[in-house]
């Protein structure tokens, strides 16, 4: 089997019920979650080719999950709009119980960017699909008051790390979020022109504080580092697009510092099991190269993830044979076990790098 088939089969084979897709059917943090984000991505990766099923209950389910919190939301915005401070704990969380519910287990748990991500790929499906999904109402208009409000405010990165900052793929995942809700035509009159403003206030504060003296993005604000999920600020997101010179050179530094032998780092600081390269941020740099015309480059990096996959043909999280910090990784192993395999996301994205290079087998 085609490492195409096996990945639509395991995504569709793992699909709960309710909709959700599982981050890792296995791996002891992850089981049992669904994360936005996550499942944004591996719907997106289905939708191109063809389960156009699986990814509408994906979407549904979400529409479900968020629109159910309509009521916190509307307390927050209240609280939030009368000048009363709201803690992280009190916000959204990040990942739900495949049917729908907060998890009871610590968490590092107030992410924006998977709302945004997720309206993001709504809209790409159903664009895509020229459908609507039904149901979506609800859910769309909540995320989008949610982002809207709260879109400036500190949190949790992609990592689940640095609650204290402000992340510029966070940032990026909201202002394509916003324009894709606005977009699917859902929100009323006073809504839309709340997101359009924040939209442009996003791009404002990326383009003042985001962007370094070298002229590429930055993992937070007032921090010159670098970090792998910036790539989804390029492609795609289009908060600089390609041909752009920030977007240009957010791809270019990335892979200078991060990317080593087809796999990519998420940051060089990393100690996350020893600080492995992520399989699916190989697949975010050969999709940027994709698009930017740079067919070779991209076919080695989709070919460097299927190469990680396993002889059942799973694809994990990272690997780690060519570790940042090789001294850490036992902790976690201790702490959570194996490196999560297989990681859905990990199939997802490389269903979508398929795409890209219209490779099908």
């Amino acid at each position: 089997m085609s490492l195409v088939a096996h990945s639509l089969d395991v995504i569709k084979s793992l699909q709960a019920s309710s909709g959700a897709y599982p981050a890792s059917p296995t791996f002891s943090a992850y089981r049992g979650y669904s994360w936005l984000r996550d499942g944004a991505f591996i719907a997106e990766g289905v939708s191109r080719h063809g389960d156009v099923a699986g990814a509408d209950a994906f979407h549904a389910w979400c529409a479900r999950v968020v629109g159910d919190r309509a009521g916190q939301v509307d307390v927050l915005v209240s609280r939030t709009g009368r000048g009363e401070a709201v803690t992280a704990a009190e916000m959204l969380p990040t990942r739900f119980t495949l049917d729908g519910v907060d998890g009871d287990d610590d968490w590092w748990d107030f992410q924006l960017d998977g709302y945004g991500t997720w309206l993001w790929a709504l809209r790409e499906h159903v664009v895509r699909h020229g459908r609507a999904v039904p149901g979506i109402e609800k859910g769309v208009r909540t995320a989008a008051r949610y982002l809207t409000a709260f879109w400036h405010v500190p949190c949790y990165d992609w990592w689940e790390e640095h609650v204290e900052h402000r992340h510029v793929a966070t940032l990026g995942s909201i202002h394509a979020g916003l324009r894709a809700a606005v977009s699917l035509g859902v929100l009323s009159a006073a809504e839309s022109a709340a997101a359009a403003e924040a939209v442009e206030g996003v791009a404002g504060l990326v383009a003042r504080e985001g962007v370094s003296g070298e002229g590429h993005l930055r993992k937070w604000l007032g921090s010159d580092a670098v970090d792998g999920s910036l790539l989804a600020c390029v492609e795609p997101f289009g908060l600089y697009p390609a041909g752009h010179p920030v977007g240009e050179a957010t791809v270019a530094e990335v892979e200078r510092q991060l990317a080593r032998d087809g796999g990519v780092y998420r940051y060089l600081a990393d100690t996350f099991y020893g600080g492995g390269r992520w399989l699916l941020l190989a697949g975010f740099l050969g999709w940027n190269h994709a698009r930017a015309g740079r067919r070779e480059e991209a076919v080695r990096y989709l070919e460097w993830m299927a190469a990680q996959a396993t002889s059942a043909g799973d694809l994990p999280e990272q690997v780690s044979d060519l570790l940042l910090a090789p001294d850490r990784r036992q902790e976690w192993l201790d702490r959570w076990g194996p490196v999560a395999t297989p990681l859905l996301w990990s199939h997802g994205m490389y269903l979508i790098l398929a795409d890209e290079l219209g490779v099908t087998a």
